[in-house]
């Protein structure tokens, strides 16, 4: 990628569990979709409503690819 390239927020269409959400944060942040994944089962754990909600909200805001 070059310096004159923007890179854009996208749901991954290659790298998907459900959604793409944690897919398109990997590609988009560089890192692997692990720890993304990791990060929202976190979420879940106290309840569910928090990492739910953060999540179908990015469902509904990121594009697709």
């Amino acid at each position: 990628m070059t310096t004159q390239q923007k890179r854009s927020l996208r749901r991954s269409r290659s790298n998907r569990m459900i959604a793409g959400v944690c897919g398109g944060l990997a590609e988009f942040f560089g890192i692997s979709a692990f720890w993304f994944r990791l990060g929202f089962i976190i979420a879940f754990i106290p309840g569910g409503v928090p990492g739910i909600l953060v999540y179908l909200l990015m469902w509904i805001m990121i594009p697709k690819e």
